[in-house]
């Protein structure tokens, strides 16, 4: 039978993700990828999760595997507020949340806040994952400029001054997808300006641990806590699978995102966030992040260096402090996307830029680069192996 039009109006607006299509082949035998988004499996402290399942077992028995409440498991919580205030964010467990991953507290914020045709202003380039969350939400987007050193606090200024806009959005540290980082001083800039308008921000901030050089960053929530909507996971630091998403969210907001999501789940995983929970009070993030650290640094410098080496002067790229990923630009008219075709036949994968951006006419000549899945001498390689692709396309 054709169900067509039973469908929803809202699945207009939704389709596959057009990375996971093109990321399809990148499977195939003797394929190297430098385009997925995801952690090495080897940053998973496999072992230690069993001690943990063991002891979550033993100390909370079959209430780890009950129904709970939908603001998140009360240890969690309590150890996350722990843990934020470490980092400068002032907070009690009453008022964190625990998600489904970032990517359901994207979705839940959605459903609080945007009603079709509302304003969001979104960096350009911006987090893929994110604009599937609004989409189906029907708002228009308001891009905001980036340069080397992240949002420029100018754009959004002019876009707060000239729209009604629902809500701002920003990767400030490590942004997926180019890696950069606001500065100290465009953070406090950036504070004044949403607290000058009145603006809500939301503060995604998945990668802030993933710091392999320089000094750590203050959120921006610090700043303007009234102001700002902070999510943060658990993802990149313990395990993705488990699905473990934080968020901060003045008072009234938060509210109505408890509502939301007594929706869609009534909870997130209780054995998970139990997990979760006994990784943070035994302090074994503080264990784990350093072997993280290790594994990945010396894989960043690997691809930095490969670029250096490498790639056609004609280019430039981003040359991140932490995170997971690289953004490098061609020259004007360079199709990258075209170019994923040719580069995937010499056995080499990347994500063309434009994915990324609101507007069809950008980031043609861009690509993001991932180094966290990839060995050092495989990254050096296929470095090496897409800049001759580059170089032929560009004769």
């Amino acid at each position: 039978m054709d169900f067509s039009e039973k469908l929803s109006d809202r699945t207009k607006t939704m389709g596959a993700s057009a990375i996971r299509e093109i990321l399809k082949v990148v499977g195939k035998p003797g394929m190297v990828s430098l385009a997925g988004g995801i952690p090495s499996p080897d940053s998973f402290p496999m072992e230690l999760i069993k001690e943990l399942t063991d002891k979550v077992y033993t100390k909370y028995g079959s209430s780890a595997l009950q129904y709970d409440l939908t603001e998140g498991f009360t240890p969690l919580r309590e150890n996350m507020a722990v843990f934020l205030n470490k980092n400068g964010i002032n907070v009690n467990s009453e008022q964190i949340l625990i998600h489904s991953g970032s990517q359901g507290a994207l979705d839940a914020i959605c459903k609080v806040l945007i009603s079709k045709g509302d304003k969001i202003a979104v960096e350009a380039p911006t987090y893929l994952g994110a604009l599937q969350a609004f989409k189906p939400y029907e708002p228009q987007f308001v891009r905001m400029d980036m340069d080397d050193e992240g949002l420029v606090p100018e754009s959004l200024e002019e876009v707060l001054r000239n729209n009604e806009i629902k809500f701002v959005y920003t990767v400030p540290t490590f942004q997926n997808p180019t890696g950069r980082s606001l500065s100290l001083e465009r953070r406090k800039r950036i504070a004044e300006i949403i607290i000058k308008y009145g603006a809500i921000l939301v503060e995604d901030d998945p990668y802030s641990s993933l710091r392999y050089s320089g000094e750590a960053l203050p959120s921006i929530k610090t700043m303007a806590p009234d102001n700002v909507i902070y999510i943060t996971t658990l993802s990149k630091v313990l395990a993705p699978g488990l699905r473990i998403g934080v968020v901060v969210a003045p008072e009234q907001i938060h509210k109505w995102m408890v509502i939301v999501k007594q929706g869609v789940d009534l909870h997130s995983s209780t054995l998970g966030q139990a997990i979760a929970a006994e990784y943070i009070e035994g302090n074994y993030l503080d264990e784990q992040l350093p072997k993280i650290i290790d594994l990945y640094k010396p894989k960043h410098a690997a691809m930095l260096n490969a670029l250096e080496k490498y790639f056609p002067d004609s280019f430039t790229f981003s040359k991140p402090e932490g995170g997971m990923f690289v953004w490098a630009e061609g020259p004007e008219g360079l199709d990258l996307v075209k170019g994923y075709w040719t580069a995937v036949e010499n056995n080499v994968a990347y994500v063309p830029g434009k994915y990324f951006f609101t507007e069809e006419s950008e980031g043609l000549s861009t690509m993001r680069l991932n180094f966290t899945m990839a060995e050092i001498p495989v990254i050096e390689g296929a470095v090496k192996k897409l800049a001759e692709v580059l170089e032929s396309l560009m004769k």
